[in-house]
């Protein structure tokens, strides 16, 4: 009994004057393990008489739980003291003086978005929005665009499996023209909106991606033609690119929300190897790029807006965002939009206090 009432305030003394965690392990590894000397007394209790163990057996645990009880307490203190010496260590000193300059930057998209707003707003054109969970009706059947229509397949649009209340399908808009119907029925005419946003279709390479930016320009009013949509994208494309030598070439094609409808090129020449857009298009130093489509919109379209046709025309046209600052500030990959490289940011980013302005220049690099 005195040897065991020794050992155990040895223990109990080397716990208290240990000063690492490591070195509390290693007490309870010595006592409390396989082969410690805790262990060894209670594997002892099986070779004794029912009489000795009842005596000897409650002296042995309470050893054992004093011992456990100690090591625990030391343990605990010794890690409350680490973290509180490592949190006094790591403390930030808050009346350090801001860096000289911000460190965010805004995105080329937000940029180029921001840019198209200040020069169609200079033409008289209102912001128009839209919901991105659309319904088939607007996205599809108000733009004139049969059952049949291949940009109704799976392949294409991502469909909800749930239906509205009024049971018509949801799906994530594929363009942002429903905001021209959308806008039609709610504000009737004379009408002049863009519709900048984000648009959904299954795609994905180095010039496509499954969510994307468009931005769709659409003019309803009396007396409207072709004309008045040719002088809008050149003027449009000349502040843009800040450059007087676009030129503009329009070519017969087929969209189901617009008749007639014209696909739009713009010339470029070839610098070092690289196409910059203006110049004539003409020459073994140039060509043409196809950049929008277009076109008056179509009679049923305008019906389906609420309005006579027999009264009022208008003109829309639909161009990739992300492919505008593409081709502006040279970027070749568009899925780099998206990965989220602060990196990619940094170098393409823009100054958040370099707002475009016609006066100042609609392209600040940050």
């Amino acid at each position: 009994m005195q040897e065991l009432e020794t050992q155990k305030a040895e223990a109990l003394a080397a716990i208290a004057a240990a000063e690492t965690v490591d070195a509390v392990e290693a007490i309870r590894v010595a006592a409390l393990g396989k082969q410690g000397w805790v262990s060894a007394l209670l594997k002892t209790l099986g070779g004794m008489t029912p009489e000795q163990r009842q005596s000897e057996g409650p002296k042995i645990h309470a050893v054992r739980e004093a011992v456990t009880a100690a090591i625990a307490d030391r343990k605990a203190g010794l890690e409350a003291a680490a973290l509180e010496a490592r949190l006094a260590a790591e403390r930030v000193d808050l009346t350090l003086p801001a860096p000289e300059a911000p460190k965010g930057s805004v995105h080329p998209v937000s940029q180029v978005m921001d840019e198209l707003a200040e020069i169609f707003a200079d033409m008289g054109f209102a912001v128009a929005t839209g919901p991105e969970i659309e319904d088939d009706w607007h996205n599809f059947t108000a733009l004139n665009m049969p059952e049949t229509h291949p940009a109704r397949a799976m392949h294409d649009t991502f469909y909800f499996p749930e239906m509205d209340g009024e049971g018509r399908e949801m799906l994530l808009r594929t363009h942002t023209s429903p905001v021209q119907v959308r806008t039609m029925l709610a504000e009737g005419a004379p009408l002049r909106i863009i519709a900048p946003g984000r648009v959904y279709r299954s795609d994905s390479d180095a010039t496509h991606t499954p969510m994307f930016h468009q931005v769709e320009g659409l003019v309803i009013d009396k007396g409207i033609h072709l004309g008045h949509l040719k002088w809008t994208l050149e003027t449009f494309l000349k502040a843009f690119f800040e450059r007087e030598d676009i030129v503009l070439r329009l070519r017969p094609s087929y969209f189901p929300f617009t008749e007639p409808s014209v696909e739009v090129d713009v010339g470029f020449t070839l610098v070092d190897g690289k196409r910059v857009l203006g110049g004539s298009g003409n020459g073994q130093d140039g060509g043409w790029m196809e950049l929008l489509g277009s076109g008056m919109v179509n009679r049923r379209v305008i019906e389906m807006g609420g309005l006579d046709p027999d009264e009022w025309q208008g003109f829309a046209f639909g161009v990739g965002v992300d492919r505008l600052a593409m081709l502006k500030y040279g970027m070749d990959d568009l899925r780099a939009f998206f990965d989220g490289d602060a990196r990619w940011l940094q170098h393409y980013g823009f100054n958040a206090l370099d707002v475009p302005t016609l006066s100042g220049g609609v392209g600040v690099r940050a």
